[in-house]
C-alpha cells in the first residue's frame, strides 16, 4: 500500500521556455535551407528537449508501509530518524553552503522547499536525505505515519548509540551537535 506519491516533473513554464528556445535555435539553424530541413531541424530539437525534460522530470517520491523511495534510492523507514519540513530559506542552505557532500539530495530546481529525512545512526555514507517537493507538509506527514513504530518515542531507536534523537531540539535540521565533534562549526 501507497501512503504518498508523487513525480517531480517538469512545470508548464519550463516546457514553453523549452518550445521558445527550439524555435529560435531552430530557425538560426533552418535559415536558408529548403522546408524540409526545416521540419527535421524542428523535428529533431523538439524531440531532444522533450526527451529531455520527460527525463528530468521522472524521478518519484514514494512512501509506502515499509520504506520512502526518492528517485532510484530506498531508506527502510525503520532507519528514518528525524523528519522536518524546511522553508525556502533552510532548504536552500541545505542544498548550498550547510549542505553535507554524503548526503544523498534529491532536488529539482523548481522545487523550492523540501523534506529533511535524518537517517538513525547517521551513518557517514548516507547522514540524511534532501527531498525536494511541491507538498513537504504531506510527505513529512506521510513518512510519520508509516513508520514502524508510529507514535511511540524515537529516543530507543539508536543504532549509532549517539543518542541523536535526544540532540537538543533548537539545533537547526543539517546543522552538526558542535558537542560532538571538535572539527564542527
Amino acid at each position: 500500500m501507497r501512503a504518498y506519491r508523487e513525480r517531480l516533473g517538469a512545470p508548464a513554464s519550463w516546457w514553453l521556455a523549452t518550445a521558445g528556445c527550439v524555435l529560435l535555435f531552430g530557425t538560426t539553424l533552418w535559415a536558408g535551407l529548403s522546408p524540409v530541413a526545416a521540419v527535421a531541424v524542428y523535428a529533431g530539437l523538439g524531440a531532444a528537449s522533450a526527451a529531455g525534460l520527460l527525463a528530468w522530470g521522472s524521478a518519484t517520491v514514494e512512501v509506502s508501509e515499509s520504506d520512502l523511495r526518492a528517485g532510484q534510492q530506498r531508506l527502510p523507514l525503520a532507519q528514518a530518524g528525524l523528519v522536518a519540513t524546511l522553508t525556502k530559506e533552510q532548504a536552500r542552505e541545505l542544498r548550498g553552503p550547510r549542505a553535507d557532500p554524503a548526503a544523498y539530495l534529491l532536488i529539482r530546481p523548481y522545487l523550492a522547499e523540501a523534506v529533511y529525512v535524518e537517517v538513525a545512526g547517521r551513518p557517514a555514507n548516507r547522514p540524511y536525505w534532501l527531498i525536494g517537493t511541491r507538498h513537504p507538509a504531506d510527505l513529512a506527514a506521510a513518512i510519520e505515519r508509516a513508520r514502524p513504530d508510529a507514535g511511540q518515542d524515537r529516543a530507543w531507536h539508536d543504532v549509532a548509540r549517539d543518542h541523536a534523537a535526544a540532540a537538543d531540539p533548537r539545533r537547526p535540521a543539517g546543522q552538526p551537535d558542535p558537542g560532538k565533534d571538535s572539527n564542527a562549526w
